[in-house]
């Protein structure tokens, strides 16, 4: 069974990394995970797990799907081994990006991670949230 989840990026600046460049890598390490809730539930993603590729910072908002392509594992970069990393790989842009504040109009999303705790960097994302999500990507603002 494909679990679904959202993680965060910021998509410019010295530490950035966005859709478009995971598009021209294909694949990435998703790393830099530091908050103890964000690494209990990328400790549950497993290879074939889709993920909402989230923009932060003056964007906010969901432009693309991501899919995990290793289970967890240590971050070879950290000394500490509670600090894991995802590979993941590219699958698709949405035909719209969905910003924070159409998802904080729409009731449905009230109790989801995203609005109540927003600085949570990986979170699951509920089947009925998901499919919400990409229905409202394929329409017009």
């Amino acid at each position: 069974m494909v679990n679904y989840w959202l993680a965060k990026q910021e998509p410019s600046g010295p530490r950035g990394y966005n859709l478009e460049q995971l598009k021209k890598d294909k694949t990435t390490v998703w790393d830099g995970v530091h908050n103890n809730l964000a690494l209990k539930h990328m400790r549950e993603m497993k290879s074939g797990d889709l993920i909402l590729f989230y923009h932060t910072g003056d964007e906010r908002q969901a432009v693309g799907i991501i899919q995990v392509i290793s289970n967890p594992y240590p971050n070879p970069k950290e000394d500490i081994k509670r600090f894991i990393v995802v590979d993941v790989k590219y699958k698709k842009t949405l035909k719209r990006p969905v910003t924070l504040d159409e998802m904080k109009k729409d009731k449905k999303f009230q109790n989801w991670e995203l609005i109540r705790i927003s600085r949570l960097s990986v979170m699951p994302v509920p089947k009925v949230i998901w499919d919400d999500i990409l229905k409202i990507s394929q329409n017009k603002p």
